[in-house]
């Protein structure tokens, strides 16, 4: 009957009865509330049978029968804010028109108004004049709600990142070796960098952890489960390896094939898609030199992995080649203080750095 897409997966829903559709109640795009009449069904009687609400369709699972999300928040350049938040901006000189809205269904909150007056209050943009060579695509589905997530992330979690420079030539070594030994296997440099970060996650247990606001607590897991902040066509989406501080570097470089694939074909389950402790974003071969990742909430860090290349350093006072890597760590400075990353990353790059360890003989 119906495609829906969430930030999670694509989900569908089958029609309730057989019949022909008499009546569409919401345009493609729209939102529609839970209970409200979605479609009207023709039956083969001819008459019009109990319309197909929201509610009518069976609980959602990942890329499998859902309900249709939708109905207009209002005429187009409306924008959704209490009085409240509409009299704090009059108060402090915010044109609540530029202001970036994080509340649910694209409402401003108090503290979008209140981020607006740090960024300068600055009335919106003129828009720039249109050509014929135009094209507007639809905002919604996958993209619209990894911008609310990393909004609401961005505008809560005071971010902070610090940035370290590993040196992996004894790490490009030892990759060689597993690969040359594991007829058909080669593995990425990602599973090693896996087990370093959990290493280091288990000595220093505030990185893996939320804050729990309703509580008052700030809770530490027990357990790892990894994010994997993964390119798709639709964004970027986060499988997650669960359990990961009791897996192989086999098991971590089969895990990892899988929900790549999975989650780059739309195939991922929902269950493959949350419940991450602690997320590793990484371009590989794109990497880069240094980024600042948003931190993929409700967690309290995300490390940020570039391009290892081949660059000049100083080892015992002479210049040589040594392939070098730079570690970005982006952290909640409400729970996390710059000294715990600084030394949270450097585990990671003494797990890096000297990598025997690493190497469980699995592969």
């Amino acid at each position: 009957m119906v495609e829906v897409m969430t930030d999670k997966a694509t989900v569908e829903i089958p029609a309730p009865r057989p019949g022909r559709v008499a009546k569409r109640m919401f345009a493609e795009g729209d939102r529609c509330p839970v209970g409200k009449v979605l479609i009207v069904i023709e039956t083969e009687a001819g008459q019009a049978s109990a319309p197909a609400k929201a509610a009518d369709a069976p609980a959602a699972r990942p890329n499998a029968p859902a309900p249709a999300v939708a109905a207009s928040s209002g005429p187009a350049g409306a924008v959704l804010a209490t009085p409240a938040t509409r009299k704090l901006a009059r108060d402090l000189g915010v044109d609540i028109r530029g202001v970036t809205a994080t509340g649910p269904n694209g409402r401003v909150t108090s503290d979008d108004v209140r981020a607006g007056k740090q960024n300068g209050g600055a009335p919106r943009a003129a828009k720039p004049a249109g050509s014929a060579g135009d094209k507007r695509v639809p905002f919604r589905g996958v993209r619209k709600k990894i911008a609310e997530t990393l909004a609401r992330s961005k505008f809560t979690a005071p971010h902070a990142t610090y940035v370290e420079e590993v040196d992996c030539t004894e790490l490009v070594a030892l990759r060689n070796a597993v690969n040359a030994r594991a007829a058909g296997v080669k593995l990425s440099y990602l599973p090693f960098i896996i087990k370093a970060t959990v290493a280091a996650l288990k000595k220093f247990p505030q990185m893996n952890a939320m804050l729990d606001d309703a509580a008052g607590e700030i809770v530490q897991w027990g357990h790892v489960h990894m994010g994997l902040a993964t390119a798709t066509e639709a964004g970027l989406i986060v499988p997650v390896v669960r359990d990961a501080d009791h897996k192989s570097l086999a098991q971590l470089s089969a895990e990892i094939a899988h929900l790549a694939e999975a989650t780059r074909t739309g195939k991922a389950a929902r269950d493959e898609l949350t419940g991450s402790t602690f997320t590793i974003t990484s371009l590989g071969a794109w990497g880069g030199v240094m980024a600042t990742a948003i931190i993929n909430p409700p967690e309290v860090a995300i490390l940020g992995v570039h391009r290892i290349a081949r660059r000049p350093a100083v080892v015992a006072d002479q210049i040589v080649i040594r392939d070098l890597m730079n570690l970005s760590i982006s952290f909640d400075h409400r729970l996390v203080d710059g000294f715990d990353a600084a030394r949270f990353v450097g585990e990671i790059k003494r797990q890096l750095e000297s990598p025997g360890a690493l190497d469980d003989g699995s592969v």
